[in-house]
């Protein structure tokens, strides 16, 4: 929460406080945003976008405060609750219903997505379902200000100043600021993508020259296909499968010995690479539907403990994971993919 050099944070007043404090936080704003100016101007932002956004923001309080609210890293030793109630309402009964809905209607795109990326549509559908609810709600924050705060109050400068200077260069390309809203974190459209990866990533679905995220179903499906597959996306492989595990598999000569240098509480829980033949060979068997090919890699995941559904997971869940690092975002959107392809 610390504010870098002389900006000013009004005594951390914010959303209180007398109409002086109020001021001087506005004047250290306006300040920072001369700063981010030189920058944006550096980095091939016009002079016509910034004239046009940067007089009207002002800094927003709430975001602050929702950021400041994040809960921090996890203790090691402290508990993981089970996925079996997460699944519970993540793979819902309306939430596959809506899925299956929407994979029907955009079943032509998706085989051409398929064909151009190598994601399978189902899996596309998941994710857009667990992002906005297959759009039903992609957040009303207005992005240029929640990502101007965030960068002036400094606590991830770094990230969020980055990100506020490629929404610029959104703005930039043509996209009107009215349609820039999205989370207070700056996410945004049908995917949920940062503005940096917007620029990276987002592609045309339909043809007409633009990369619609917000309100274009072809364009935000199409970006996830790319998304997945610039992650790594194996073609013709599955993300994993449901499996029984013998109860007397012994699991400290698989436990992994790699230390991730991202989300370690995530990859921690897996064990390492096997085969599905060596799996096989350990007694694993399939629940209700076959395993991959005996060459392909797997980890093992127990979710909910030992003597309960666990998964063998292949390299497109950790594709997945790089969307979300989230075991049980990742394991929500494989099992909705499947439900939604039945």
């Amino acid at each position: 929460m610390r504010i870098l050099g002389s900006i000013l944070l009004a005594g951390l007043a914010l959303g209180g406080g007398g109409g002086g404090a109020a001021a001087q936080d506005d004047a250290g704003f306006q300040t920072y945003l001369a700063t981010v100016r030189t920058k944006a101007i550096r980095d091939g932002v016009s002079e016509r976008t910034l004239n046009a956004v940067l007089p009207t923001l002002t800094v927003n309080p709430r975001v602050i405060d929702l950021d400041r609210s994040q809960p921090g890293s996890s203790s090691p030793n402290a508990p993981i609750s089970n996925f079996a109630p997460y699944r519970a309402r993540h793979v819902d009964a309306a939430r596959i219903g809506r899925g299956r809905s929407a994979y029907q209607g955009n079943l032509s795109r998706l085989r051409e997505i398929e064909r151009r990326f190598g994601v399978p549509g189902p899996i596309l559908i998941a994710i857009w379902g667990h992002e906005t609810n297959y759009g039903g709600y992609t957040g009303d924050f207005d992005l240029p200000r929640s990502l101007a705060t965030l960068a002036y109050e400094g606590r991830r400068r770094s990230l969020f100043e980055g990100e506020f200077i490629a929404l610029l260069k959104i703005i930039d390309r043509g996209v009107a600021r009215e349609q820039l809203k999205g989370s207070w974190a700056g996410a945004m459209g049908y995917p949920q993508f940062l503005p940096s990866v917007y620029l990276r990533l987002a592609v045309d679905g339909d043809g007409d020259g633009k990369a619609n995220i917000w309100s274009n179903e072809a364009d935000a499906l199409a970006s996830i296909g790319n998304y997945l597959s610039n992650a790594g996306w194996r073609r013709g492989q599955p993300w994993g499968v449901a499996v029984n595990v013998p109860a007397g598999l012994a699991r400290a000569p698989l436990e992994t010995r790699t230390v991730s240098p991202r989300c370690p509480r995530v990859f921690d829980r897996h064990t390492q690479w096997r085969t599905i033949a060596e799996w096989r060979a350990l007694g694993l068997t399939p629940q209700g539907s076959v395993l991959p090919t005996d060459d392909v890699l797997a980890t093992l995941l127990e979710p909910d403990g030992q003597g309960r559904t666990a998964y063998l997971l292949t390299s497109n869940y950790r594709v997945i994971l790089d969307y979300n690092c989230s075991n049980f975002y990742a394991l929500s959107v494989g099992l909705l993919a499947d439900e939604v392809s039945r």
